[in-house]
């Protein structure tokens, strides 16, 4: 079959699209015939090496550490089951599936990520892949189109982490940072079908997408830290209940005297700074819980899959790639110009 193998850490050179063998599910597992992928910052961040060690941020590792080489990459994945393995029940066959990309520590709902498909394990840029058989989940009554749930697992999944750990629900005054990425455009629509009040840090030119996904308003994210504070300020007077962060950065301590008293600051990302400085008093005073989110949960990931079965959800396609054309599908993933998910689809020539 064809895959996007990756060979090493470095640039788009180590990342290869060959023929390797379609592996077969072993007991427990089932083997997916890949409809439909999509990129993530994961992708590039694995192939580049760029997630450092402990005491070493300059090492090349992946988000766990070291990566077995060769890898096939991809988290994100929509499929149908073409064959199952010893255990599992054939009734599978044939089923439209989404995958849950998530490695747990345990089989508890509760469990913790500890790795991810693309990255401890190979993925989804490729023709077929093997999966555990509790990583699937039924799609056959979505109206959501493959490509669409593609979209899913790792944005809308951490997405959905992110609002359960922070209990972010129905008439709370949410922030969304990033909110044209493809993680927060996801906390946008999500929080928005939750019925909060959903105000976005973005750009002039994606505010328009970013209040279609569902946000009652934009504030231009490129100000600077007292300019963006009062302009939030002045687009919730009363303040914040919680905030969606994938930023981090000078917003955090800029923002921060804005979230009311018991609110949460929940963050999944640093891709403004991983290094903050900002007052304690401001978190403690007001019994603001800051809270870190990495991922999902067992139990989050059936939550977003329900509502995929639900079509509560329409995920935002920016772009579509043939898997052969992965490159270019990373070269404009790295350009940030796009708004919502790129996907890329085996065995066929989509245009982007």
């Amino acid at each position: 079959m064809q895959a996007a193998v990756l060979t090493g850490f470095g640039g788009p050179e180590v990342l290869r699209v060959r023929e390797v063998a379609k592996p077969a599910p072993g007991r427990g597992e089932v083997l997916v015939e890949v409809r439909a992928a999509a990129m993530n910052n994961t992708d590039l961040w694995t192939r580049q090496g760029a997630y450092g060690l402990p005491g070493r941020p300059e090492a090349l590792a992946g988000w766990r550490g070291p990566i077995a080489f060769p890898r096939i990459q991809g988290g994100d994945i929509a499929g149908v089951v073409r064959e199952v393995g010893d255990g599992v029940d054939p009734a599978w066959r044939g089923r439209r599936v989404l995958v849950d990309p998530a490695l747990y520590d345990g089989p508890s709902d509760d469990a913790r990520p500890v790795g991810l498909l693309g990255s401890e394990a190979d993925g989804g840029f490729a023709e077929a892949v093997v999966v555990g058989a509790e990583r699937v989940h039924d799609m056959s009554d979505s109206p959501l189109s493959d490509e669409a749930l593609a979209c899913l697992p790792i944005a809308y999944g951490t997405a959905t982490g992110m609002l359960e750990r922070g209990r972010i629900g129905a008439g709370e005054t949410v922030l969304v940072t990033g909110a044209s990425g493809g993680v927060g455009l996801a906390l946008v629509q999500l929080a928005a079908a939750r019925d909060a009040h959903v105000v976005a840090l973005t750009t002039p030119d994606k505010a328009a997408a970013v209040r279609e996904a569902g946000a009652a308003a934009t504030v231009d994210r490129r100000r600077d830290a007292d300019d963006l504070a009062a302009a939030l300020a002045e687009v919730a007077p009363g303040g914040f209940d919680a905030v969606a962060d994938v930023v981090g950065g000078a917003v955090l301590p800029a923002v921060l005297p804005l979230v009311r008293d018991d609110g949460r600051w929940v963050i999944a990302g640093a891709m403004a700074g991983p290094v903050v400085e900002f007052d304690l008093r401001r978190l403690y005073l007001h019994n603001v819980a800051l809270i870190g989110s990495s991922m999902h949960t067992p139990a989050h990931f059936a939550r977003l899959a329900a509502d995929a079965v639900a079509g509560r959800i329409a995920p935002r396609i920016a772009a579509r790639y043939a898997l052969a054309d992965i490159h270019a599908a990373q070269e404009e993933f790295a350009r940030s110009a796009h708004v919502g998910k790129i996907v890329v689809v085996p065995g066929s020539d989509p245009t982007s």
